[in-house]
């Protein structure tokens, strides 16, 4: 008991890394059968409902499954040889419908990605490595097109065995490296190994240090162009199918009288749409396409075309003659792609700025123009593969070509997007560099506006305030020689200075109620809210004065209030803590409660508080006592605003 306890116990690390084990070549070599198996089995269904709801069915289901994989092998890319012609002699059939190659292509792709087995937990099991996941399922799924080829090379459409070897393993291999890639986290090395094959020249022109990031810029510009011919062809097919309505109607109804032959020219043509997309992007960039040997038809002419078979799409073809003006209308459709693609380049050649700080250029002009090159070429390059597999040969006379030259196609996307995506690109870029400085400058200036305003507002007011206070406290000091009931506080220079808690005081004070000194009669002095006047005045006209300068200054701080009805409650600049006073440090009281101070702290000791005497020169004329009476008797004692 106890060795069968022993025994288990040093199994079960065995069994729980078989049972935790990731699937390895068998498992993903399965996956790529199934995938293969799938689309065979998506094409036979399909052939097999029109077969059986044929009212002419010419052979058994042999011949309908002999079909179902000749269409899965021509949806690869694969040319056929049609054998059942009247003349006895092979006749080839190679174009691709490319909406048929979609269907392949994504389930490769969701096996080799199924393959790697990634797991999200970071403590589950690694995933299979790339290089056998990616093997697997290339064997697998070329172990069931080789078979599909076999099967299928007895019937009425025979494939072409040199195409078989080209076309079949490079749709695997492509749609599987695809999957596997994104498995991984798309890495970049793979990628940029793959350029290594470059001269270092042109890698250093095309990439410089930052390969990943140009490149990435580029394929997403490029795919931006492409998407915009590809759209533009589409929606130059449906208006030429809509300007020729007529013919197109009538080619659809003289195929078959059927309504089964119908849906199958139907679905046809559908899978067929891709082809004519790619047709018309051709016709749009200048090359155009061909319809036959020799009977060319671009935007500047059209050759009459041959004998061709009744079929919706080929009756959307332009009427043979000279291009006029609408014809060469297509134009727009590789215009804009090229500006596209400019504008694409340009927003990833300018950083997106944090919060407050100013746009920043990641490649220079020139770097940006070496972008626009390399998005040009990878343009040129998609193009040139759609157009080699949108078309092909129906026959080997008249119909011996079919479509536009991959070639020509190719090398005028490239030149389009060349020619419009460069200049798009360095505008577009000084544009958004511009733009965002600008919008970053203007709050500023709206700060700058807004205190230049709260500036001037309170300019007036202190000039105001000091012009009438400054003249009340002169009168005041002419009336009493410099002495009031309760002292004198003149202005800085003239007498003693309070400090810059009493000026803050008398001047929120007098801001705040915006009351007038007290009536000559009652004989109190009156406060002057000033912050470079007086502070004190005595009664009579000085009085008065007081009151005037008092009410100026209550005017001009509730007018000054109102310059910031606008701005927020909350100050967005707080002053230090350290700071004695939060006003303007330049301010006359400021200035003078400073000097105050330093006088103070340098003066002998029992001289400090004293008030410097008056300053020489004329003094203004006494002004009569209004109320005849004792003259009230100065305080006794010392305090911060009293004098001797």
């Amino acid at each position: 008991m106890m060795q069968m306890t022993a025994r288990r116990s040093s199994l079960s690390p065995l069994v729980s890394r078989m049972r935790d084990r990731s699937p390895g070549l068998a498992a993903s070599m399965l996956g790529g059968a199934v995938a293969a198996g799938l689309g065979l089995g998506s094409s036979a269904v399909l052939v097999m409902m029109l077969w059986v709801s044929s009212p002419y069915p010419d052979s058994g289901p042999g011949g309908a499954l002999h079909v179902a994989a000749a269409l899965w092998l021509l949806a690869h890319g694969v040319e056929l040889d049609r054998t059942d012609t009247l003349s006895g002699a092979a006749m080839p059939v190679g174009v691709t419908p490319l909406l048929l190659l979609a269907l392949p292509v994504w389930l490769v792709y969701r096996a080799a990605r199924d393959a790697t087995d990634a797991s999200a937990d970071p403590d589950g099991p690694p995933p299979v490595p790339a290089r056998t996941a990616w093997t697997g399922v290339v064997l697998g799924y070329l172990g069931v097109g080789v078979a599909a080829a076999l099967y299928c090379s007895g019937g009425e459409l025979r494939p072409q065995w040199s195409w078989v070897t080209v076309c079949l393993p490079g749709v695997a291999a492509t749609a599987a490296g695809a999957g596997v890639w994104v498995a991984y986290g798309r890495p970049r090395e793979p990628v940029l190994s793959a350029l290594a094959v470059l001269p270092g020249v042109v890698r250093r022109l095309l990439f410089g240090t930052d390969e990943p990031a140009r490149l990435g810029a580029a394929v997403r510009a490029a795919g931006a162009a492409t998407a915009v011919l590809l759209g533009g062809g589409a929606l130059l097919v449906g208006v030429s199918l809509v300007w020729h309505g007529g013919p197109a109607r009538a080619s659809f109804l003289e195929l078959t009288e059927g309504w089964t032959g119908r849906f199958a020219v139907l679905l046809l043509g559908i899978a067929l749409i891709p082809n004519a997309a790619v047709w018309a992007a051709s016709y749009a960039l200048g090359p155009g396409f061909a319809l036959g040997a020799g009977h060319l038809v671009h935007p500047f002419a059209s050759d009459p075309a041959p004998l061709l078979p009744p079929f919706p799409l080929l009756a959307a073809v332009p009427d043979p003659g000279v291009g006029t003006e609408l014809n060469w209308a297509a134009g727009v459709v590789p215009a804009v792609a090229g500006m596209t693609a400019g504008w694409f380049v340009a927003r990833a050649a300018v950083r997106r700025p944090a919060a407050g700080e100013a746009a920043r250029a990641r490649w220079s002009a020139g770097r940006t123009a070496s972008v626009v090159l390399l998005t040009a070429m990878v343009c040129a390059a998609v193009l040139a593969l759609l157009a080699g597999l949108a078309g092909g040969p129906l026959g080997v006379a008249a119909l011996a070509r079919l479509g536009p030259l991959w070639w020509q196609t190719g090398g005028a996307a490239g030149a389009w997007t060349l020619v419009f995506a460069l200049p798009v690109a360095l505008i577009a870029r000084l544009w958004r560099l511009r733009g965002r400085r600008s919008q970053r400058g203007g709050i500023p200036a709206q700060g700058a506006e807004a205190g230049g305003t709260a500036t001037k507002g309170t300019t007036a007011a202190k000039d105001a305030r000091g012009a009438k206070g400054t003249t009340a406290a002169k009168d005041a000091r002419g009336a009493k020689d410099g002495k009031g009931p309760e002292g004198v506080a003149g202005t800085s220079g003239n007498g003693a200075v309070p400090s810059a808690a009493a000026a803050k005081a008398l001047s929120a004070r007098a801001g705040e109620t915006g009351e007038a000194a007290k009536a000559p009669e009652t004989g109190k002095a009156a406060p002057v809210a000033d912050g470079a006047g007086a502070g004190k005045a005595g009664p009579g006209p000085a009085g008065a004065g007081a009151s005037e300068a008092g009410s100026a200054a209550g005017g001009a701080k509730a007018e000054e209030g109102d310059l910031y009805d606008f701005l927020p409650a909350v100050d967005p600049f707080p002053a230090p803590l350290t700071e004695p006073f939060s006003g303007n440090w330049h301010d006359d009281v400021v200035r003078a409660s400073r000097w105050a101070a330093l006088k103070n702290a340098t003066a002998p000791r029992g001289t400090a508080d004293e008030a410097p005497s008056a300053p020489p020169g004329p003094q203004p004329e006494t002004c009569p006592e209004p109320h005849p009476g004792p003259r009230p008797e100065p305080r006794s004692g010392r305090g911060p605003d009293s004098a001797d």
